[in-house]
């Protein structure tokens, strides 16, 4: 009787080892198969001045992720959300201004995280030698600025602000290298552009401030996600995985922000103090898209669609997703 006991308890015992085994392995496999696919995926990011990538390369964050990135460098949000648009990239970094203007004309890639950063250094620059020294003196004058930018943001409404009217300004859109140039020759009467161009042209330039984004603008940079890749659930976890990166190298610069700001020189290719200024003065964090961004995101647009820059009214609670995590 003992013998056939012990050999009943035997077989019981075997069967849940080999039970738990099979479990096992069926766990271990699709952990297997889900990192396999994972690093099969490549996430095409679209940067601007290596705002993010620099912190990420930087911070070292990035080692060990089981997907690939290919960066794409532009220099500024108009370019980003064109790419967006094509399915040229899958990710992209861009103010709120210019990214809420494209999705009113056709866009329509999704908000996923917010970098929310101090608006100081969006600004209204002119030469030390303009006879400019405030926004109340810009009827007549012209601006230099990208269309649908946080800087033809900024620039209306600090008119708006002087008392002045939107069509005592004459807007001149070009790229901000091109931006930078005529004012310096004097075609051009004011600069409306951002950091690190800002901080560039006050070190090196000697141009000078006239308005700043304080009061004017929400400070909001957006990472924003086509909605093919968002579609894509191996992809999707992967942008995941890259937002809660973002978040920690983020926290990483915060605190070396001198060793931080002369990688970030080195990385962007401008000169230490340019660098340094340009990171310091950002006092920046990522976060999640909540119902603050997005009532905000609603004021900007309503804005753009009184002076006519979006033709119609648009809600842009579609251009929002707020499934993703920020740690």
């Amino acid at each position: 009787m003992k013998k056939k006991t012990i050999t009943i308890v035997g077989v019981i015992l075997t069967t849940l080892t080999l039970t738990a085994c099979s479990k096992k392995d069926e766990t271990h496999t699709a952990a297997s198969q889900d990192k396999e696919n994972r690093s099969e995926i490549v996430l095409r990011i679209g940067d601007q001045k290596g705002n993010m990538r620099a912190q990420l390369e930087a911070s070292g964050v990035l080692k060990g992720i089981d997907y690939k990135i290919n960066w794409y460098e532009f220099p500024a949000a108009a370019p980003v959300a064109e790419a967006l648009k094509v399915d040229g990239i899958d990710l992209g970094y861009l103010g709120d201004a210019p990214f809420l203007f494209a999705n009113a004309n056709g866009g329509t890639a999704k908000a996923i995280a917010v970098y929310k950063s101090d608006p100081y250094p969006v600004a209204l620059l002119v030469r030390n030698d303009s006879s400019i020294q405030s926004a109340k003196d810009l009827k007549g004058k012209t601006v230099t600025a990208n269309q649908g930018s946080i800087g033809q943001l900024v620039t209306l409404r600090a008119v708006e602000q002087a008392g002045l009217k939107a069509t005592d300004v004459k807007f001149r859109f070009l790229p901000p290298a091109d931006g930078k140039l005529a004012v310096a020759n004097g075609s051009v009467d004011v600069w409306a552009v951002w950091d690190p161009y800002t901080a560039y042209a006050e070190l090196k330039d000697h141009f000078r401030i006239i308005a700043n984004g304080r009061g004017l603008y929400s400070g909001y940079t957006f990472l924003a996600a086509t909605d093919k890749s968002l579609q894509e659930q191996q992809k999707r976890k992967s942008i995941q995985d890259f937002i809660y990166r973002l978040k920690q190298s983020q926290e990483w610069a915060t605190q070396n922000a001198d060793e931080f700001g002369q990688e970030y020189a080195k990385i962007t290719g401008l000169p230490e103090d340019v660098g340094k200024l340009a990171f310091k003065r950002r006092n920046a964090s990522w976060e999640p898209i909540d119902a603050d961004v997005i009532k905000t995101s609603q004021e900007t647009a309503d804005f753009y669609t009184k002076h006519k820059l979006i033709k119609q009214q648009f809600n842009v609670s579609n251009s929002f997703d707020t499934s993703f995590k920020v740690k």
